[in-house]
């Protein structure tokens, strides 16, 4: 048993990122999808569609939903998931030294994967005066 990953994001988001994983790491260690929230679509809509990514990743360990921008209708909609039942935690802003580090550490659980995903992005941000 593996933690799902769902990016649900705004649209070209969630599926730019996970290809480019692809790219990087080639065969992706855990169970992913890529919801994308239309523009002038619905909270609704998306939701069902969220849910039922959802239940396809839910293998028992729980999912992880990284979305884009905390209080926009990707990070809404996530938090409703986690009311309709199962483990489900949500990390916005997600980046790709996010997901690339949630890939690397596969076998973490739930709520490992969680502190897994923060450290990635923060640590992914650098500054660099050159």
């Amino acid at each position: 048993m593996s933690v799902g990953i769902l990016l649900l994001t705004h649209s070209g988001v969630g599926p730019s990122l996970l290809g480019t994983a692809r790219g990087i790491v080639g065969p992706l260690p855990l169970k992913t999808a890529a919801v994308e929230a239309g523009f002038g679509e619905g909270p609704e809509q998306v939701l069902i569609r969220a849910s039922a990514a959802m239940r396809e990743l839910e293998t028992g360990a729980g999912v992880l939903v990284l979305t884009d921008v905390y209080g926009a209708t990707p990070s809404n909609v996530a938090a409703k998931l986690a009311n309709l039942g199962g483990r489900v935690r949500r990390v916005a802003g997600v980046n790709l030294p996010m997901l690339l580090r949630v890939m690397n550490y596969a076998e973490q659980s739930l709520d490992e994967l969680v502190n897994t995903a923060t450290a990635g992005a923060r640590n992914g941000v650098i500054v660099d005066h050159a």
